[in-house]
């Protein structure tokens, strides 16, 4: 699995515009697995899970690692294309905050917060780094371990008259 992956193409973007395909991406973050085990952890159909699979796949947001012979058919072993996927455009901001939302609806909320502050573009950038030093210091605990979601973004909100 590759480091980083920007998303950049439309078809990425088209990729991620459906709440199933994250559940995927997720559950394809740290071992590969099949669509039938997928469609399992998952409680979807095989078919659904094939065909979404397929989406992510053509985008490039996934890729076959593994294939061998079942029963007179192929099974394919997919896993997440990159560790960490990141955004080249501002219009993403609503994929991902769809993909949270989606999350939080059935996940469990450990904690959040969100503040408005007055920055410098310095103090900004400044910001904006040691947010992601935290996020690639993380360290993963193994399958034992829970899953959680870390989102981080620092954001300038669009400007209005009243200050």
């Amino acid at each position: 699995m590759d480091e980083h992956l920007e998303i950049s193409d439309a078809a990425q973007y088209r990729a991620l515009g459906h709440p199933l395909r994250h559940r995927l991406l997720f559950a394809l973050g740290q071992q590969p697995a099949t669509t039938s085990q997928l469609a399992k952890a998952l409680d979807q159909r095989k078919g659904n899970i094939a065909h979404h699979l397929g989406v992510l796949h053509q985008a490039g947001l996934v890729r076959i690692v593994e294939s061998r012979q079942v029963r007179g058919g192929t099974e394919h072993y997919y896993l997440r294309a990159a560790r960490r996927l990141t955004f080249s455009s501002p219009e993403a901001a609503p994929v991902i905050v769809r993909a949270v939302a989606d999350e939080l609806t059935t996940g469990e909320e450990v904690g959040g917060r969100i503040r408005n502050v007055r920055l410098t573009a310095a103090q900004a950038e400044t910001a904006a780094a040691a947010l992601e030093r935290i996020v690639d210091e993380l360290a993963d605990a193994g399958d034992d371990a829970d899953r959680y979601g870390v989102l981080v973004t620092l954001y300038k909100p669009q400007q209005t008259d009243a200050r």
